[in-house]
């Protein structure tokens, strides 16, 4: 321990992830931790309220009654001394239970553990995930530099390093930083993990970032669009099957786009409920500015091999030195931002799969062309949907998908509708423009 912070009590914040994607928690001392995790922190229903503007979402079904806890999962604890901070980045994730202990049927890490399960209780599939994340620094001043250079890199030199040492020590398996196409624009990967812990480093990664950028003086944001004519700031998860016995199910040679049956009807389920899912997995305004064809991201019900358009991707797998395809093999989701929940991200992404998987459905045709150059006639033919366009409209789709409500307990729809309404009503005198700005501070 340094001088500096010789004599401080290091704390640990026991935190969850609310329906605007705000990690949220109490600090408390990390000597207490152990002891505190018995019983929890204490929450409240109505905060999955909370909006990104710092209101409670008016009218929301719960009110200023009632009482929770957030239980702190010690095996979700993140620590790093590599921020530039004075003292240590220390996080634990947590899961909602009531007073007696039973799950919170709104808590979206609760949700997606039980979504994981039935996957691996009615199919015998684990999943293997993992999400890559775009952002832009604001307020460092970088020197213009060409996209995925290498002076673009060093020019963002000593965060860069500072970044990649610090989600290394906090155990995120960072694989690559990369500067990307907009301006101070960079991307950050980590290695794969069980569902759960993928959302978790998801989170790390976002608050990490934006840590080591405040120590600076300077501001990280994940912001799918910080102008509206500017570079979109993705969020894609990355996933494949294995087995109980850790073996790999997702890839079959004589398969579609080398899909086994397993993969394709778990993607056919998706994008079957795609129109319906996307208010869950770009649930903000500026969500729909990126959503739009020719904007290297996702605006139909398409999967392809290796096309960065299509919202379901097939990614690429090498045979340099006889390497196998299977433990490789992994499609990308590619409708997804940093104004989503991670957690419900993967939770609507795996219940989708479920239901292709449940009715057994056929591979999705692979469709390498561009669907805004067909007829309406060839879309159809090939399953071809828009997706929704704006916000309204995906939350409406989000409505009219019966299979879709089906997954969520009428209080949490509710919920997540009153965040929605209060986000629109709150932007709805501002111009493009004064949206992505706004959304560019909070992000």
């Amino acid at each position: 321990m340094s001088n500096i912070t010789a004599g401080l009590e290091p704390l640990v914040g026991v935190t969850t992830t609310d329906l605007a994607a705000i990690t949220r928690g109490r600090f408390v001392a990390a000597k207490n931790l152990e002891r505190i995790s018995r019983h929890g922190i204490g929450w409240l229903q109505a905060n999955i309220c909370l909006t990104p503007f710092n209101s409670i979402a008016n009218p929301n079904p719960w009110g200023a009654r009632g009482d929770l806890r957030v239980i702190p999962d010690l095996k979700a604890r993140y620590r790093t001394e590599h921020t530039g901070r004075i003292t240590p980045f220390d996080i634990v994730f947590g899961n909602i239970v009531g007073l007696d202990g039973s799950p919170w049927n709104c808590c979206t890490r609760t949700l997606l553990k039980n979504a994981l399960n039935r996957l691996r209780d009615e199919h015998g599939i684990n999943l293997l995930a993992s999400f890559e994340q775009e952002f832009q620094l604001f307020g460092a001043a970088l020197p213009p530099s060409h996209a995925l250079s290498f002076a673009a890199l060093r020019s963002a030199d000593e965060y860069t390093s500072r970044l990649m040492a610090a989600l290394e020590q906090a155990g995120v398996d960072p694989e690559v930083v990369i500067s990307e196409f907009g301006a101070d624009q960079f991307e950050v990967t980590c290695g794969p993990s069980d569902g759960i812990t993928a959302s978790d480093r998801c989170v790390v990664i976002r608050e990490i970032a934006r840590e080591i950028a405040r120590a600076k003086g300077w501001h990280a944001s994940f912001a799918p669009k910080t102008s509206p004519d500017g570079v979109g700031n993705g969020v894609h998860l990355h996933f494949s099957f294995r087995d109980v016995n850790g073996k790999p199910l997702t890839y079959a040679a004589d398969g579609p786009g080398g899909m086994s049956p397993q993969a394709a009807a778990f993607c056919a389920g998706i994008l079957k409920h795609l129109p319906g899912i996307t208010a869950l997995t770009a649930p903000s305004l500026p969500s729909y500015y990126r959503l739009k064809p020719h904007a290297w991201s996702s605006s139909y019900t398409w999967i392809a091999n290796q096309h960065r358009e299509a919202t379901l991707r097939i990614c690429p797998v090498v045979s340099i030195g006889g390497a196998d395809p299977s433990p490789q093999f992994n499609i990308e989701y590619r409708a997804a931002d940093a104004t989503a929940n991670p957690y419900l991200v993967m939770t609507a992404v795996v219940l989708a799969g479920l239901e292709g998987l449940k009715a057994k459905m056929p591979s999705p045709p692979l469709v390498d062309d561009d669907p805004t150059e067909m007829t309406d006639q060839q879309r159809a033919a090939l399953g071809l949907v828009r997706l929704p366009e704006n916000l309204p409209a995906a939350l409406k789709a989000f409505d009219a998908d019966a299979v879709v409500q089906s997954w969520f307990d009428p209080l949490f729809i509710e919920s997540f509708h009153g965040v929605r309404k209060a986000e629109l009503d709150t932007l709805a005198s501002l111009s493009p423009s004064e949206v992505c700005e706004r959304y560019r501070t909070l992000y």
